[in-house]
């Protein structure tokens, strides 16, 4: 159960094509984000040329939370961009969606897998005022507090005498 407070369906658009290299087949790499959740099964060929083909991926749901408003605003005060993150798999489609955000430091965590492919696209239009009014509505300006040391006693760093045991005389 997701706690999110704010949830926007979208789906993804998926293109595979051909490697310029021997070691890879085929590259993949998310093109478009699509609003709202198409009623297409994911993984249908949209298009299919000599060297690509496209795929709609899926759809999944944009999540929302209140404490990522600073996030989002940044990220609406930038370029709107939403990221998408594709999983490998170990079956055909070789790559499951996972996730697409609208927290840069959230997507910027799904690359420390290294196997996952995330790539940045452009917000559409009516995504971004829908977060834009979320942050409007949820986002509360927290202050900087600078933390200020406390003074030590002096006489409380000093070095202690080690304590005895009185019973054998063996110091603790």
């Amino acid at each position: 159960m997701s706690t999110a407070l704010a949830q926007i369906p979208v789906g993804v658009v998926v293109a595979r094509r051909k490697a310029a290299t021997q070691w890879l087949d085929y590259t993949w790499q998310p093109i478009s984000i699509l609003v709202g959740e198409p009623e297409t099964p994911a993984w249908t060929i949209l298009s299919s040329q000599e060297d690509a083909i496209t795929y709609y991926a899926g759809s999944v749901e944009i999540e929302l939370y209140r404490t990522e408003t600073a996030h989002y605003r940044d990220n609406l005060a930038g370029d709107c961009s939403l990221w998408v993150v594709l999983q490998p798999t170990a079956s055909d489609p070789p790559y499951k969606l996972v996730k697409v955000t609208a927290d840069p430091s959230e997507g910027e965590s799904y690359t420390e897998a290294g196997s996952n492919i995330v790539e940045r696209l452009p917000m559409p239009d009516n995504v971004c005022d829908i977060i834009a009014a979320f942050v409007a509505e949820h986002h509360v300006e927290h202050q900087f507090v600078k933390r200020k040391r406390t003074r030590e006693k002096p006489e409380a760093l000093a070095r202690r005498v080690p304590m005895q045991d009185e019973s054998d005389g063996r110091k603790r």
